[in-house]
């Protein structure tokens, strides 16, 4: 297991991060993903740490609750050491029927901080994330939040999740300006299926030097091996019951031909190959993996041993490619001669742009 920094932080989290979504109490829309009760949950919890994953993520919405509930539970009954361990967790979601109990607001995240401690059985949260886009609430009531809840000590790093790239950047200025504590990471969605972040969240996300923590790296399982163009469902199956994320199926199904050639030639399945790929990618902090049994949690960590060739990232890349898209072949038009000045000014001297 390799270990990454948080951001541009101090703290470092192992490549691969457990997700807890599968922690559940089998009610509600999380159901079709998982319920994991507490028992195979410290199962899970214990192997994942055995193997050298530092990282656990949850939200409060995963299970109204439950799935912190778990996770907390889970570390007292193994008698694992807080130090030992990078907890994160997101707020934002629906927690109750009043009309504030939802969204990025000052009120309910200083309600909802409080509360995932609460569930966690913990002092802190390693990290705090806010969890979709508030279209409401003003920026800097939403950075100010985070700073005091930061300064309360009630967390020691904060990110988000299912932002514009554009957003981010003007939260980072923001903070910049105002002296709040920067986010330090992303999470977001990112696969072989749907590399829809390099057109610009990766870029700027590099740029300010943030952290990428990647969900359903599987496309929601259907790059686990399951699935190919001829056999578009199966029993037990999330993907068959719950078609998300959103993907171009005819591109995944191509993209899927070729993780299985690859996967045949490693002797091992198609979700390792997929996972070995993101892994790869320079952009990639930690890969946040879930699963319901031990033998999908330990196929998914040998992902860890895949090493795949640069004919295989090629065709991998060549296959998964995202179409262009204005203004990127545009740029890729006109910058040609100054793409040559970089390389150029690289090579002679060993300066990087």
């Amino acid at each position: 297991m390799k270990y990454n920094q948080l951001g541009n932080t101090g703290m470092l989290v192992s490549e691969l991060c457990l997700g807890t979504m599968t922690f559940s109490d089998g009610s509600g829309i999380y159901s079709h993903i998982g319920n994991t009760g507490q028992h195979d949950a410290d199962a899970i919890v214990d192997h994942a740490l055995q193997q050298g994953i530092n990282f656990i993520d949850t939200a409060d919405v995963y299970s109204a609750g439950a799935s912190e509930i778990t996770v907390g539970q889970s570390l007292r009954n193994l008698k694992i050491e807080r130090e030992h361990v990078v907890i994160a967790t997101k707020a934002y979601s629906r927690m109750g029927p009043g009309i504030n109990q939802v969204g990025a607001s000052r009120g309910h995240l200083m309600h909802a901080v409080d509360a995932s401690l609460k569930r966690l059985q913990t002092d802190y949260i390693d990290l705090y994330q806010i969890h979709a886009t508030d279209v409401l609430t003003p920026m800097d009531e939403i950075l100010r939040a985070l700073d005091d809840i930061i300064s309360q000590g009630k967390a020691r790093y904060i990110g988000v999740s299912n932002w514009m790239a554009w957003r981010i950047a003007s939260a980072m200025g923001l903070s910049q300006r105002k002296n709040y504590a920067p986010l330090a990471t992303v999470q977001a969605y990112y696969s072989l299926a749907g590399r829809d972040l390099e057109r610009e969240m990766i870029p700027m996300l590099e740029h300010h030097d943030m952290g990428l923590l990647v969900w359903s790296p599987l496309a929601g399982g259907l790059l686990s091996g399951k699935f190919n163009r001829t056999q578009q469902s199966a029993a037990n199956a999330r993907r068959s019951s719950f078609d998300f994320p959103v993907v171009d199926k005819e591109r995944a199904w191509n993209v899927i031909d070729v993780l299985n050639e690859i996967a045949q030639k490693h002797q091992c399945s198609a979700a390792r190959i997929a996972l070995a790929w993101l892994l790869s990618r320079k952009a990639v902090t930690s890969v946040i993996i879930g699963a319901k049994r031990i033998d999908q949690l330990q196929d998914n960590i040998a992902a860890c041993e895949i090493v795949l060739s640069e004919t295989e990232l090629a065709a991998l890349d060549k296959v998964s490619a995202l179409p262009p898209e204005y203004p990127g072949w545009m740029l890729a038009t006109q910058g040609q001669d100054r793409f040559g000045q970089v390389d150029l000014w690289d090579n002679s001297t060993n300066h990087t742009s």
